[in-house]
């Protein structure tokens, strides 16, 4: 069994494959990641191993090997497997702030559906639905106007905005759910109150992230990324479509 642990995340998009279907037991990819997504949305990235995924499977650990080498395999094909639930917007006449806001709303949705993603997505991203997402993020932005360096700048900003806030939630969120009742939120605020000298701006406004309107937030933000993007495309001369109120 030595070697089984080797690699690193995101070879499994790079490595070809070394058995056929026909060589491996009756246990198929797909299954195995169906069920690590259970379980990781069941007890978090922390509690998957390939031992627990076996039993979860009714089969043992040497099984798994002759599908996925290492964890890693795994977490990256889950990663893929969940972005399957992005859709991506079609040609419907909607112009591309329309259709770049359907596509991080959608991202944002899936992150949060499954809390332990956006801590992963640090990870080479390189499967086909995630691929395909992004190429019609960087495709729709083109035809925004928007060129390079701004293009990627302004897709890397759209993508850490949604990584970025989805993490914050599912912390806050899984917090909450771990401590009911818990009382984080008012120490927060007697805090700031305590040391409204030194913090006056959060005294006076509170933590957001402690019980504020996560989608409110999230599409305000998104509106100054967009509002960003479509002044910089229109300065360069290329101004994209008039935005759809």
């Amino acid at each position: 069994m030595a070697g089984k642990g080797s690699g690193s995340a995101g070879d499994v998009w790079l490595r070809p494959p070394t058995r056929t279907a026909r060589e491996a037991p009756p246990l198929s990819r797909d299954r195995i990641v169906e069920e690590a997504i259970a379980l990781l949305d069941e007890e978090g990235a922390d509690r998957l191993t390939m031992r627990r995924l076996a039993e979860r499977l009714g089969t043992g650990s040497t099984t798994l090997y002759w599908h996925l080498k290492t964890k890693d395999d795994v977490l990256d094909l889950a990663l893929d497997a969940i972005f399957a639930a992005v859709e991506i917007p079609g040609n419907d006449g909607r112009d591309w702030r329309a259709a770049v806001t359907a596509l991080i709303t959608g991202w944002r949705a899936v992150l949060l559906a499954h809390p332990w993603s956006a801590a992963l997505l640090g990870r080479p991203m390189l499967g086909p639905n995630v691929l395909a997402r992004s190429e019609f993020l960087y495709a729709t932005l083109v035809k925004a106007g928007v060129v390079e360096p701004h293009l990627t700048a302004a897709a890397y900003g759209l993508s850490n905005y949604v990584i970025g806030s989805a993490l914050m939630q599912a912390t806050w969120t899984a917090r909450a759910e771990q401590h009911p009742g818990s009382a984080t939120g008012q120490a927060a605020r007697e805090r700031f109150r305590a040391d409204s000298d030194r913090y006056p701006v959060l005294a006076a406004h509170g933590p957001l992230a402690v019980d504020g309107d996560w989608d409110t937030s999230f599409a305000i933000g998104l509106g100054w990324l967009l509002d960003g993007i479509q002044a910089d495309a229109a300065a360069a001369g290329e101004a994209p479509e008039s935005r759809s109120e």
